[in-house]
C-alpha cells in the first residue's frame, strides 16, 4: 500500500480520524472501576466533561497533557500543602544514542512541571549519569518509563514522542 511508504501522511490521517471521532470517554457509572450505586458517584464530575475542552491527543486518554499545562488550560495543584516549593529543572537529557532507533530526549521540564523529583528519584532512576540501564522489556513491562507511561502518560505505542532525536544529528553536533 502507498501510505506504509509515507509514515507521516498515515499519522496525519489518524490524527483527523481521531479528531473527529467522538469521544470515547465512559460514564464513571460505566468504566468499571466505579461502583454505580455509590451515591457519591452523582457528585464526581464526568470524564466528558472535564477533558473535552482540553487539547486532543490522538492517542491514550486523547488529551495533550503538557499542551493544557502549557496553555494553562490547566492548573494542577503541586502538592497538597501550598507552602511546598516547586522545583522545575530545565535540562534534556538524550539516552539510547547511536542504536537502531532514533535516540531518547527526556525533557525534565515537562515532567518536574507535574512531579516532584522525588517521585523518580532515587527510585526507579538513580540521579546519576550512566547510572540506569534502560530496557524497552522493562518499560513495557511497567517497570522505568513504563510506571506512568501506559497507565497515566501517552501510551508506549507512540515511540516517536521519546524516540525523537536523530542519531545522524547528534554524530553532527558530536563532530563539531
Amino acid at each position: 500500500m502507498r501510505w506504509l511508504r509515507r509514515p507521516a501522511v498515515y499519522v496525519a490521517m489518524l490524527a483527523a480520524a481521531a479528531s473527529a471521532a467522538p469521544l470515547p470517554w465512559l460514564p464513571l457509572a460505566a468504566d468499571g472501576v466505579h461502583d454505580p450505586a455509590a451515591p457519591g458517584l452523582a457528585f464526581l464530575q464526568q470524564p466528558a466533561e472535564a477533558l473535552a475542552p482540553l487539547p486532543r491527543d490522538s492517542a491514550g486518554n486523547l488529551v495533550r497533557w503538557v499542551q493544557a499545562l502549557e496553555s494553562g488550560a490547566i492548573a494542577p495543584r503541586s502538592t497538597l500543602l501550598g507552602h511546598t516549593p516547586v522545583r522545575v529543572l530545565d535540562q534534556d537529557i538524550i539516552v539510547s544514542r547511536f542504536r537502531s532507533m532514533p535516540a531518547v530526549k527526556f525533557p525534565h521540564r515537562q515532567h518536574t512541571q507535574w512531579l516532584d523529583c522525588s517521585n523518580c528519584h532515587p527510585f526507579p532512576f538513580v540521579d546519576k549519569a550512566g547510572a540506569n540501564k534502560l530496557s524497552m522489556v522493562a518499560i513495557l513491562n511497567g517497570e522505568q518509563c513504563g510506571l506512568c507511561h501506559g497507565a497515566v502518560a501517552f501510551p508506549l505505542t507512540e515511540c516517536n514522542r521519546c524516540h525523537s532525536v536523530s542519531n545522524e544529528a547528534l554524530k553532527r553536533e558530536a563532530a563539531k
